[in-house]
């Protein structure tokens, strides 16, 4: 047996909304910014409001984690994303949360000290995917929804890393952050933070009868 030290993180999706989840009783709270979040439609707090929000939180002796999880192009790696992330951590960031697997090298390289959760849309389904990840340096594992209590169980007894599942909230119709639905009827990806849900829109089967 082994000691279990529990974190209910809540998701936020303004300075609002941040406030309340700490209010509230959250241990940690991850926000997206102005770029390179999943949500690129909430109301993601700016710059300066979300430096705010890292005083606060820390304020309150809680912690913080900024997600970059989705897929970034090359030029952006290279002349946006340390510009981007820097005057968090420089406040202090607790965490950042990432998907792609060069967001995840860029930000051990540059930006030492600073934990990096592998997001949900990694589809870690088992173990050796976590240690892989463990590897590369990530020091927490978000694993995929779609995982029963002893899939999850089974990578925590051979990982060293943090676990991290959900337990409320909607889950993708594929796996987790890997369905185009999206991107072939709207033309919006969901790996580039602009899933428009259609998966939850009411449809009707219709069926063709030949005579």
């Amino acid at each position: 047996m082994y000691d279990i030290d529990v974190e209910i993180l809540a998701p936020a999706g303004s300075y609002e909304s941040i406030k309340a989840a700490i209010n509230a009783g959250a241990d940690a709270v991850y926000v997206g910014g102005s770029k390179f979040g999943a949500r690129a439609y909430a109301d993601n707090p700016q710059e300066d409001m979300l430096l705010e929000a890292i005083d606060y939180v820390h304020l309150h002796n809680k912690k913080i984690y900024l997600t970059v999880n989705t897929l970034l192009k090359s030029k952006e790696l290279k002349n946006e994303l340390y510009e981007y992330i820097l005057p968090y951590y420089t406040r202090g960031l607790d965490a950042v949360i990432v998907q792609d697997l060069g967001v995840l090298k860029f930000v051990k390289e540059n930006f030492p000290g600073l934990d990096i959760h592998a997001s949900t849309q990694m589809v870690i389904t088992g173990y050796d995917g976590a240690k892989l990840l463990e590897e590369l340096g990530a020091t927490r594992i978000v694993t995929a929804r779609e995982l029963s209590f002893e899939e999850i169980k089974e990578i925590r007894n051979n990982c060293n890393v943090e676990i991290e599942s959900f337990v409320h909230g909607a889950l993708c119709y594929c796996y987790s952050g890997q369905c185009l639905m999206s991107s072939m009827f709207g033309g919006r990806s969901g790996n580039r933070g602009r899933c428009a849900q259609p998966c939850r829109l009411p449809y009707d089967v219709k069926i063709k009868v030949e005579y």
